[in-house]
């Protein structure tokens, strides 16, 4: 079965590629017209980026009382980032990739599940710093639209209802049962017209909520103990602006702090927001509307997010894809 698992979810990465086969195409274009140093400069970047996403989840996992090497948790968070991307879920389709190895190596799965969470919620607090900064350079520049409004609120939504079930789940094992089997319910309602059955157990909700309030029971106490783990996020972030600014520097375009930290900004908001996987086709428009809006010219701006978007989209997928193969080759192994 777990072969079989394996085998469904490259096909899907083949699928997903030859879908997108056009847009590579532009995209291949476009590299080759930029600046080749600055385009190894965003690649060795986005490598690092690699390496403290497996520091970030390396902080929380040392919250929850869990060992891992370093190493081995950035080879499970590229894989499940190439997770997330073919089989999109709110970001918790990649928690799979961890609890399997939780499995064969004996850890609590509850607690791994925990760890994801976290790290959503650490992601998006991170996020909501740098996004309030470039929502400020909107506002300053008269460039702040409907659009972006109401995505900031549906990802300040989302943040909020995580920290909430996570404070359920710190603060009562019942409360957080009846909130999961509500939610169960809801779900099942929605899909039972297409399924015609359950998809969801409502016991199951209090089991797992009940192995959940005993994962959070051991994190520390002290509120200063999570800056330690939020700074690892706030450097993912911050390396993902320097990728952006590589990609201006790539076509040899003019660019100031604020153009960066908004244009980012409402790029990773609609990553996050996106209907589609990890906002393909709608962060490259949307992206390089907001670079316009704020003085790129408009066939810049698109050069440069197709630039930014083959580093920080292309090249993760890909590399998550060998992450992912390369585990079950160990296990098989």
């Amino acid at each position: 079965m777990r072969k079989f698992i394996v085998v469904l979810i490259l096909f899907l990465g083949i699928a997903f590629v030859i879908l997108s086969f056009g847009e590579l195409k532009i995209i291949i274009k476009t590299l080759q017209k930029a600046n080749l140093w600055f385009l190894l400069l965003a690649f060795l970047l986005q490598l690092s980026w690699f390496v403290i996403n497996g520091l970030a989840y390396n902080s929380i996992y040392h919250l929850l009382k869990l060992k891992e090497s370093i190493q081995k948790l950035t080879l499970l968070a590229a894989a499940s980032n190439f997770v997330n991307v073919i089989a999109p879920s709110a970001g918790m389709g990649g928690v799979v990739v961890f609890i399997d190895d939780a499995n064969r190596r004996g850890y609590s799965t509850s607690k791994v599940t925990v760890a994801n969470a976290l790290y959503l919620l650490f992601d998006y607090v991170a996020f909501l710093g740098i996004l309030a900064l470039g929502l400020i350079v909107l506002v300053r520049r008269n460039d702040l639209g409907p659009s972006e409004t109401i995505a900031s609120i549906v990802m300040l939504a989302i943040a909020i209802g995580l920290a909430f079930f996570l404070y359920l789940g710190a603060r009562s094992a019942d409360q957080l049962g009846r909130a999961l089997a509500w939610t169960a319910r809801l779900i099942n309602r929605i899909v039972h017209p297409f399924i015609h059955r359950e998809y969801l157990e409502e016991a199951r909700a209090y089991t797992f909520a009940h192995e959940v309030a005993e994962s959070l029971s051991n994190l520390p106490t002290k509120w200063q103990t999570l800056i330690y783990p939020l700074l690892w996020f706030i450097a993912t972030k911050v390396l993902m602006m320097a990728i952006l600014i590589a990609s201006f520097l790539s076509f040899d375009v003019p660019f100031s702090a604020g153009t960066i930290i908004g244009g980012f900004s409402i790029g990773y908001l609609f990553l996050v927001v996106s209907p589609t996987p990890s906002g393909i086709g709608v962060v490259e428009g949307i992206m390089a509307l907001a670079l316009n809006s704020l003085k790129v010219e408009w066939s810049q701006a698109v050069v440069i997010i197709l630039v930014y978007r083959a580093i920080t989209f292309w090249v993760p997928l890909g590399i998550g894809a060998l992450a992912f193969r390369s585990l079950h080759i160990n296990v098989e192994e």
